[in-house]
C-alpha cells in the first residue's frame, strides 16, 4: 500500500457492526489521558456509520459520553470498595488505569496515604468486580503494565507480572492492551487470552520533527541508539523505518554483589558506527531514575554527538528532575521526548528540553478498532505513517 493509499479510521470502519455498546471505566488515576480518549471517540462516532444510526444494531453507537460514573471509596480503615452508578450490562468495558501514577492518596486511620501500583491495580479488580460478569467482554488498558518489571525470575524470586495477567484473566478480562511492555514474552503466562502490546515510534518521530525544524533524516546525519541489549528491537525498527543506522550501548555490571536488588552498573559500553559530528536518538521504555540515560547521554556527547534526543514511552523519573536540570545544563542532551500514558508531575512541562507525545488519538482508536473486531494490524505497525510524514519533512511540507 502506497502511502498515498493509507486510509483514515473512518473509512477503515465505516459498515463494520460494533459487538456491543461501548463504554469506558477511567480510573482516577488515568483521568486527563481517559477524557482525551473520550473526545476523540466522540469525535469518530460523529462521522462513523452515520448512514445505518436507525438500525437497532448502532443503538446507543453515539452516547453523550463513553466515560462510565462510578466511584473507587475508601472507608476509615484504608479498606476500598468500587462502586458503578450506572448499568453497565451488555456493554463492551474498556478499564483504563495509569499504575504508576503517585500523586493520588487516601486516608487510613486519619493519616494520608500515598497509592502504590498494588493499591491501583487492587483498584482495578474492585472495579472488574463490581461489573460481575454483567458486561458483554471486560478490557484492561494499562498503559505501564503492572510489575512489568519483573517479568523474569533469577534465584528465589516471584513473578508478579505473570501472577496479575493470569489473575486478570481467571477474573474474566478478555484482553488486556498495554504499551512498550518491558518485555512482551510476559504475555506465555496466559496463552488463550488476548495481549496487544503497542509502540509509539510514530508519535516520537512527529513530536520530534514538529519541534526540530533543522534534522537531516539520513545515514550520514542521524543514528539512533539503543542505550542497553534490551532496548534494541525498537531501536533497530526506529531506525529502519528512518534509514539510517544502529548502535547500542550494553551495560557492564559488578555480578559480585547486589545493591538494591540488582548487579550494580560499572559502566557503559558502546558498539556501533561512527557518531562523530552526528545527531543521534536515543530510544527505550523507559526513565526510571534516569541515572543510566544521562550517563549514555554523555558518553554520546564525548563521542562529539552534535545533538541527542531522548525518546522514551514513559517518563516515570524517580528521583525527581535536579539530575536532567544538570545534564541539559552540562549540554549531555537537548530534547527529552516522553508521552502522556502514564503521570507526570506539573514542573516536567515548564522544562525547556521537554516534548510530550500526545498518545490520546492513538489509544483512542485501538479502542474504536477493538469495540468493532476490526485487525489491528494496521495499528501495531504505523510503518506506512512513518514513511508519509518523513516524506513530507523532507519535502519541507508542513504536517
Amino acid at each position: 500500500m502506497s502511502t498515498a493509499e493509507i486510509p483514515d479510521n473512518n473509512e477503515l470502519l465505516d459498515s463494520m457492526m460494533p459487538v456491543a455498546p461501548l463504554r469506558i471505566i477511567c480510573h482516577e488515576s488515568s483521568h486527563a489521558l481517559g477524557e482525551l480518549v473520550n473526545q476523540h471517540l466522540k469525535d469518530y462516532r460523529k462521522v462513523t456509520n452515520t448512514q445505518y444510526r436507525d438500525s437497532p444494531i448502532f443503538l446507543d453507537y453515539e452516547p453523550e459520553s463513553f466515560l462510565v460514573d462510578f466511584d473507587c471509596s475508601r472507608f476509615g480503615s484504608g479498606e476500598g470498595k468500587a462502586t458503578l452508578n450506572e448499568s453497565i450490562r451488555g456493554k463492551d468495558i474498556f478499564i483504563i488505569a495509569d499504575v504508576t501514577n503517585h500523586s493520588l492518596t487516601y486516608k487510613i486511620n486519619g493519616f494520608e496515604n500515598h497509592m502504590s501500583p498494588d493499591d491501583i491495580y487492587q483498584d482495578i479488580k474492585r472495579i472488574i468486580a463490581a461489573i460481575a460478569g454483567k458486561a458483554h467482554r471486560v478490557t484492561v488498558v494499562m498503559p505501564f503494565l503492572y510489575e512489568s518489571r519483573q517479568h523474569k525470575r533469577h534465584y528465589r524470586e516471584s513473578l508478579d507480572c505473570a501472577l496479575a495477567i493470569e489473575e486478570l484473566n481467571h477474573m474474566g478480562v478478555s484482553n488486556i492492551i498495554t504499551f512498550d511492555a518491558h518485555d512482551p514474552r510476559v504475555q506465555n503466562s496466559a496463552p488463550l487470552k488476548g495481549f496487544d502490546n503497542f509502540l509509539p515510534p510514530y508519535q516520537f518521530i512527529k513530536s520530534l520533527i514538529h519541534y526540530e525544524k533543522g534534522l537531516v533524516i539520513d545515514k550520514d546525519h542521524l543514528v539512533v541508539i539503543s542505550p542497553d541489549e534490551g532496548a534494541l528491537d525498537r531501536a533497530v525498527y526506529f531506525a529502519g523505518v528512518l534509514g539510517v543506522n544502529t548502535g547500542m550501548f550494553y551495560k557492564r555490571r559488578d555480578y559480585s554483589r547486589i545493591v538494591n536488588g540488582k548487579n550494580p552498573i560499572i559502566a557503559h559500553e558502546f558498539l556501533g558506527d561512527e557518531i562523530d559530528g552526528k545527531d543521534v536518538i536515543i530510544i527505550d521504555d523507559m526513565i526510571s531514575s534516569g541515572g543510566s540515560m544521562i550517563d549514555t547521554a554523555r558518553q554520546l556527547r564525548e563521542m562529539n554527538a552534535k545533538r541527542v534526543f531522548i525518546c522514551t514511552t514513559f517518563g516515570l523519573f524517580t528521583d525527581g528532575l535536579s539530575a536532567f536540570d544538570e545534564a541539559y545544563e552540562k549540554c549531555y542532551f537537548d530534547k527529552i521526548i516522553t508521552t502522556n500514558l502514564t503521570y507526570h508531575i506539573e514542573e516536567l512541562s515548564k522544562r525547556p528540553y521537554y516534548i510530550e507525545a500526545d498518545m490520546s488519538k492513538f489509544l483512542a482508536s485501538i479502542i474504536d478498532f477493538s469495540n468493532h473486531d476490526m485487525p489491528l494490524s494496521i495499528i501495531h505497525t504505523p510503518t506506512a505513517k512513518m514513511t508519509k510524514i518523513l516524506e513530507k519533512y523532507n519535502n519541507r511540507e508542513e504536517d
